[in-house]
């Protein structure tokens, strides 16, 4: 993974080589970091492919919320609660984010979702079998963590330049699909046994990983540090005419910049004067939304993550029932998805690298996915060599434009030129962006849960159409951005 970041220090000056050994460290870092925020997030769909989940056994229980036959819909739930409390968080997380230090603000966040994921999984030891329990730690746990991807994507942002932005970003982002097969293993390993520990376990872990955080992580690259929430002033030499003349290397550039607050005159020291951390004021909500493509950027996540997020929550479930198999092993094979989904980041980042068109490297993998989906339903009915080619594909075609819009464009747009250099956008936008496509995956599980018992088919008929709204809102982005070059 960080094989391209050391090639890249072999023949650089003692100081630059330096500063890349910083940068492949946090790039390690925050991969790491996110990665166990997914790798929390992903128990409840392997515990709930088992019945021995105590909340669903218990007589009280069932007669209280429902019956055996709609243990689904009680299911879908608890899916919905975490993923619309996360929708609603991020909205608030990122304009947050943008006030606080970002070490500070993700530690909290990773502490308490330890917390609360842990939490769940006591209800396990101490035999609670009530139902707003446990809603109500999946409604705390997605508030917590909507405080991890606008902190991690402006860290990020803060130390890696512009050159193969997409190709990077995509890499870095296969920690989605990381975090989500180490819970998955993890999660299967004590489901059919003990599946308070399928819960305690990532709980811990995102808690050891909070300190880690606190410990370890450099918000900003020293060259561009600025501190706290009081005015200085950094002195730096000032290059010659000659020096400054020469163009430099776009992975020099930090994707957040403060020109637009430095005054630089010859023979003479920069001035930097801040407020808050980044040294200029943080923009609005309003103004994140009037950057040209976040909107269209957002309802085109909102489809894409909708469809993720379904196969997310529910695809262990549904390979239980097509395949026959038992809880553990319909996890360990669910995790074939999200190696799918690690090539397909790669692929979309490296691909929109190249033809230098993000919306269009969308819409040409959304277009694939439609059929996939469909051949998905049908091929996976034909045996276990099927599903398993079948789960790699759709899993590369699903996450690749996913993977892309909440990376790779998500910096694009926070760093757009119509911004005049102001750094205090990229955390907001993010936030705006992930946030609407969490309105998606609210959605997409919710609305699983309810059609399912008519027949997975349905279900994925639904996916299908959430795959062609996607696709449509990208075509709308490509003829705006042709109409604007007639113009």
């Amino acid at each position: 993974m960080l094989s391209c970041l050391y090639l890249c220090t072999a023949k650089l000056p003692s100081k630059a080589r330096s500063e890349q050994m910083y940068r492949a460290f946090i790039f390690s870092l925050t991969f790491l970091l996110y990665a166990s925020f997914h790798l929390s997030r992903k128990p409840i769909s392997i515990v709930k492919v088992s019945r021995t989940m105590s909340l669903f056994k218990h007589p009280s229980t069932l007669v209280k919320h429902g019956n055996k036959n709609n243990y689904k819909q009680l299911l879908g739930a608890l899916d919905y609660s975490f993923l619309c409390a996360y929708a609603v968080g991020m909205y608030l997380s990122g304009i947050i984010g943008e006030r606080l230090p970002i070490r500070y603000y993700l530690t909290v966040g990773m502490l308490a979702s330890g917390l609360f994921t842990a939490m769940f999984g006591l209800g396990y030891f101490y035999n609670i079998h009530n139902l707003w329990f446990y809603i109500m730690a999946q409604v705390a746990n997605g508030l917590v963590q909507t405080t991890g991807w606008p902190s991690v994507v402006t860290c990020i942002g803060n130390w890696f330049g512009k050159g193969r932005r997409g190709l990077i970003m995509g890499i870095w982002n296969s920690h989605t699909s990381v975090g989500n097969i180490l819970g998955s293993l993890i999660a299967a390993y004590w489901v059919s046994t003990c599946w308070g520990l399928s819960f305690v376990m990532p709980g811990v872990i995102i808690a050891v990983m909070g300190i880690v955080c606190f410990l370890f992580l450099i918000e900003r690259n020293s060259k561009t540090l600025l501190n706290g929430a009081s005015r200085f002033r950094v002195q730096m030499p000032i290059l010659n005419a000659k020096e400054t003349s020469k163009p430099q290397d776009p992975e020099m550039h930090h994707l957040l910049t403060d020109s637009e607050n430095c005054s630089v005159s010859l023979n003479s020291s920069i001035v930097v004067t801040g407020e808050g951390r980044h040294g200029t004021s943080a923009i609005s909500f309003l103004g994140a939304l009037r950057i040209p493509g976040v909107i269209e950027f957002s309802l085109c996540l909102l489809f894409a993550k909708l469809v993720s997020y379904t196969f997310l929550f529910w695809l262990p479930l549904y390979i239980t029932n097509v395949e026959h198999l038992d809880a553990k092993r319909a996890g360990d094979l669910s995790t074939l998805f999200d190696v799918g989904g690690i090539f397909g980041g790669i692929l979309a980042g490296l691909i929109s690298d190249r033809l230098e068109k993000r919306a269009s490297t969308c819409g040409m993998m959304l277009l694939l996915a439609a059929p996939t989906l469909y051949m998905f339903s049908a091929v996976s009915k034909m045996g276990l060599e099927a599903t398993v080619v079948m789960l790699l594909i759709s899993g590369a075609l699903v996450n690749g434009p996913y993977a892309l819009i909440t990376t790779a464009v998500s910096a694009d747009l926070g760093t757009h030129k119509s911004l005049k250099g102001n750094a205090r956008a990229l955390s907001t936008v993010t936030a705006i962006i992930d946030g609407t496509g969490s309105v998606g995956a609210a959605l997409g599980p919710l609305l699983a849960g309810l059609i399912s018992p008519s027949g997975w088919n349905n279900v994925f008929y639904m996916l299908m159409v959430a795959d062609a709204c996607a696709l449509l809102v990208s075509l709308k982005i490509l003829f705006s951005f042709c109409v604007f070059l007639l113009c």
